[in-house]
């Protein structure tokens, strides 16, 4: 038995810690927190200093059992879980639940998994800090508090089965005030001028702007007109030499934005991947405020450059984080190895590990330089100067490794594809050719979406959340239903262009699509409804200041500045009391809104959110006869719904005509439009709408789904219609009823036997424990085809 045990949370960074340390170690996981609170109302005890009662949870049973048999038989114990407080708390609760004693266990932390990182933490081992301890308790404590206290007065004052929570009931009223501000906003139009120049020569040609708009289109029309026949000369010309440096480092936050921005990655796909880096020894700590680097890494990466790049690309910079409550004392997000460029491994950690590698080594290079011009135009007819800038690049320093992202997107619209980023040579008092002018009218744009990389900026910015919290709250509120995140189609909107060639001014009309969003969040009715009723009743848990003051507190425990149960104490009471009153005085919400009356029946029309949902209705519960209803379509919300796309709803469900003597019908379902034809239903494709369909085409969509269908089928198995082969996104794989199972690499697919399926199956199930009862299933199936087969023979 080694001499000492040293307990990780993930297997992952077992494995790779295990390969440094010598044969007295033994490295185990703890498979993340060992045990939590209990779920009951008692967890916590708000009259005895919120005492807590904590249970290690069946799945962690085992687990806790081999740790407390290697730690009872070891001379020492090392607990080695992350360096922030979730990770303090971890080795908390490890010291507790497997009974260790203070004089053989020590804490060893790490922000890279690194031999030299790994032996030095062994060299300065600590003590449990009792002050993180502490502010993950009170976290954990003041979550369970609101979330316990809160959830029930939903279920009774808004609807059954909805659940609250202080960081992401804040997210939430991001994203619909924003809803609701888009909602107001009324774009306003106005002409933008660009003209094409040449200086005599057609191939020196360049982009010149007026730089105010025009707010009608008879102005815009005159200022063309006025350049019938106008001369143009350059009026002055400046030159000024601009530099810009490189980003910091990647912090959390920065990390998700930009790879959501550059990848596309889900702010949980990101903290995913990241994680695998960081345990497999690739990157340091993912989890932080910071962008300080260390002495280490700023010679590492100086090395590097230097040999890469060459002594002129080096420029030592030293970040520091503008955030007061930063996070304890990590460093930024950066490579172990700053001479590793890439790495083996999958696509997205081999994408992610060359985002972070070239941020972090970015951050250490020379500023980027640059010539800019800029030439004003005079124009004989008019007061107004057209501008025109050019910028050359002198030196590409920090720029030849890598450039930020924004979120911002430009909508304007380009006379020409060519690149306006250089201008001719020009000389003041030079005359210009004008080729071609166009006054293009755009519209001003409505507040933006919130992406989930753009929510955790503003959250940041805000001072909720931190680190370890953005990835979890952005799915939290997305799992239970507050909100969506979506593509959805724009509308086309019309827009004029005047445009001034051979000395006319001629008027199109042109089409747009305005409005498109990709991957933005929506809030849904329920999700406003949560909102709207929180916001009443419970200011304080959904205001802004509150949140990031609760987590300044956290913060202040953290570093010993606070007593935690008083500050938990100062939140209890008020809210308690609030709670209650709401509880005992407030009235049920059900965010209804009376839209009109049918002019078919004179009932009024009334849409609300019910029980399975969003739904216009028809009539009342006291009329003679039943209410009518319809669910509203997917983009459709309580709040802006009108009442003729209310009266379009109930439009459907129709009969579309009959195919192979069975009837068919189209209707909207909880995901999205379909025909239903014969017990079966068939998705409408993507921009087809259901009011629109009609038999032939109705039938189409059903034939293709059905030749679809069968294309994908390989091979069906005579022992068991259950096992399958199919051909999926990535080649054929089986499906074995709820099972699907990949196929051995350099397996000849038609020569797969029904024993190969039941082998991979069971290496499957075994491989996870939760596909058991899949398995089960599948197997009853094999059974009774097995059983069904000796019957016939029998029979016979």
């Amino acid at each position: 038995m080694a001499k000492n045990l040293l307990i990780v949370e993930s297997p992952a960074k077992a494995k790779t810690i295990e390969g440094y340390l010598g044969k007295d170690f033994l490295v185990k996981s703890s498979y993340g927190h060992i045990r939590d609170l209990v779920k009951t109302d008692d967890a916590i005890d708000t009259e005895d200093n919120f005492k807590q009662k904590y249970e290690v949870p069946s799945d962690k049973k085992a687990i806790v059992s081999e740790l407390k048999k290697l730690a009872k038989s070891a001379e020492t114990v090392w607990l080695a879980s992350d360096e922030d407080r979730e990770g303090e708390a971890i080795s908390w609760h490890l010291y507790e639940t497997l009974g260790l004693k203070d004089d053989n266990t020590k804490r060893i932390v790490f922000h890279e998994i690194t031999k030299p990182a790994i032996l030095k933490a062994i060299d300065s081992p600590r003590k449990i800090d009792f002050n993180l301890v502490n502010a993950q308790q009170a976290r954990r404590v003041l979550d369970r508090l609101v979330g316990f206290e809160l959830s029930p007065v939903l279920w009774r004052k808004v609807k059954p089965s909805l659940s609250a929570g202080r960081v992401q009931s804040v997210a939430v009223r991001l994203i619909v005030e924003r809803e609701r501000d888009i909602n107001k906003f009324t774009a306003e139009a106005s002409f933008k001028i660009v003209a094409i120049f040449n200086t005599g020569n057609k191939k020196e040609r360049f982009k010149a702007e007026l730089p105010a708009r025009f707010p009608t289109e008879e102005e815009a029309k005159q200022f063309l007109s006025d350049c019938i026949s106008a001369a143009f000369e350059v009026k002055s010309l400046e030159t000024k030499p601009s530099k810009r440096t490189p980003a910091a480092p990647f912090t959390t936050s920065t990390l998700q934005q930009e790879a959501s921005r550059k990848l596309g990655y889900s702010v949980a796909r990101t903290m995913q991947v990241a994680q695998r880096l960081y345990e497999a020894g690739r990157i340091t700590y993912m989890r932080t405020d910071s962008v300080n680097l260390s002495d280490t890494a700023l010679q590492a990466a100086e090395a590097e450059i230097n040999n890469a790049y060459g002594s002129k690309y080096h420029k030592k910079r030293q970040y520091r984080t503008k955030s007061a409550g930063a996070q304890e004392a990590h460093e930024a997000i950066r490579p172990t190895y700053f001479n590793d460029h890439t790495i083996d491994g999958d696509n997205s950690e081999k994408r992610l590990y060359e985002l972070i590698w070239k941020r972090a080594i970015a951050s250490q290079m020379s500023e980027a330089e640059f010539e800019k011009t800029t030439a004003k135009i005079d124009i004989s007819t008019r007061q107004e100067d057209l501008v025109a800038t050019g910028e050359v690049m002198k030196f590409d320093g920090f720029l030849k490794v890598y450039f930020e992202s924004t979120d911002d997107d430009g909508d304007d619209i380009d006379l020409d594809n060519e690149d306006n980023s250089l201008l001719p040579p020009l000389a003041q008092g030079q005359q210009l050719t004008r080729e071609s002018m166009q006054a293009t009218q755009r519209f001003s744009r409505p507040p933006a979406r919130f992406t989930e990389a753009s929510l955790v900026k503003k959250l940041e910015e805000l001072g909720i959340g931190r680190p370890s919290t953005y990835a979890p709250t952005i799915s939290t509120i997305q799992n239970r239903g507050y909100v969506v995140k979506e593509d959805r189609d724009g509308k086309e909107r019309a827009y004029q262009v005047l445009t001034l060639e051979n000395d006319q001014v001629i008027t199109q009309t042109k089409t747009e699509i305005t409005g498109a969003e990709r991957n933005k969040m929506f809030p849904t009715d329920i999700g406003v409804l949560v909102n709207d009723f929180l916001v009443q009743h419970f200011k304080g848990i959904v205001d802004y200041h509150f949140t990031a003051k609760v987590e300044k507190e956290f913060d202040e425990i953290a570093q010993g500045m606070k007593e935690w149960t008083k500050m938990l104490s100062n939140f209890y009471g008020p809210f308690h009391s609030e709670v209650q009153d709401t509880l005992d005085n407030a009235d049920r919400a059900t965010h209804e809104r009376e839209l009109g009356t049918d002019p078919e029946s004179g009932k009024p029309i009334s849409v609300r959110v019910g029980r399975f949902g969003p739904l216009v209705q028809i009539g009342t519960a006291d009329d003679e006869e039943k209410p009518r209803f319809a669910s509203l379509r997917k983009g459709q919300m309580i709040e802006t719904i009108t009442l003729e796309e209310a009266l379009e709803l109930f439009k459907l469900p129709k009969k579309v005509g009959e195919f192979e003597d069975k009837e068919m019908t189209v209707a909207i379902g909880r995901f999205g439009p379909y025909i239903r034809h014969n017990g079966s239903f068939y998705s409408l494709p993507k921009g087809i709408d259901p009011l629109d369909v009609e038999e032939v085409q109705a039938i189409q969509i059903i034939e293709e789904k059905r030749q679809k269908d069968k294309d994908k089928i390989i091979k069906i198995f005579d022992e068991n219609p259950e096992a399958k082969i199919e051909n999926g996104r990535w080649g054929p794989f089986v499906r074995f009823g709820k099972q699907n199972l990949k196929i051995p690499k350099g397996t000849e697919v038609e020569k797969i036997t029904y024993e190969d399926v039941l082998k991979w199956a069971e290496e499957d199930t075994k491989s996870s424990p939760a596909k058991k009862g899949r398995a089960t299933k599948a197997t009853k199936a094999t059974k009774t085809a097995k059983t069904t087969k000796t019957t016939r023979a029998k029979k016979k």
